[in-house]
């Protein structure tokens, strides 16, 4: 039972629990930024080479296409998805360089302790004390 409630208190920190959300969230606005680079930016930048910028390929080796049509053997380098998936990874990590910028700027920053004062310490002050005891 010890260990059950154990790993509850992990579970519960509040930083185990803000990286559950963050990471729920960056797996939703990764879709949305995939909707966005395969929705808009490919076509635009797929006008460029006359074709859909995901289906861009280096073919190595041609293919024999079969009675449906499909085309088994082919052998290619599918550079249009990767760049396609690395305009997805610079807007994701752009956007988390503003977020945390931005966090960072509204954190207060953190005060400096006060300084010691200036004055007599405790044990001096106590002296001090002691002494005009004795004296009377």
């Amino acid at each position: 039972m010890g260990m059950l409630k154990e790993f509850k208190d992990f579970a519960m920190k509040g930083n185990l629990v803000d990286i559950a959300v963050g990471f729920v969230m960056g797996a939703a606005f990764n879709k949305v930024v995939a909707s966005f680079t395969g929705g808009i930016v490919s076509p635009l930048i797929g006008l460029l080479f006359n074709a859909d910028f995901k289906d861009l390929k280096y073919v190595l080796k041609d293919g024999v296409a079969d009675e449906a049509g499909k085309i088994t053997g082919e052998v290619a380098v599918l550079y249009g998805n990767f760049l396609t998936n690395l305009i997805d990874f610079i807007i994701v990590a752009f956007v988390m360089f503003m977020i945390i910028k931005a966090v960072n700027k509204l954190k207060k920053k953190e005060e400096p302790a006060p300084e010691a004062s200036k004055g007599p310490s405790q044990e001096e002050l106590l002296a001090q004390i002691r002494d005009l005891l004795k004296n009377k």
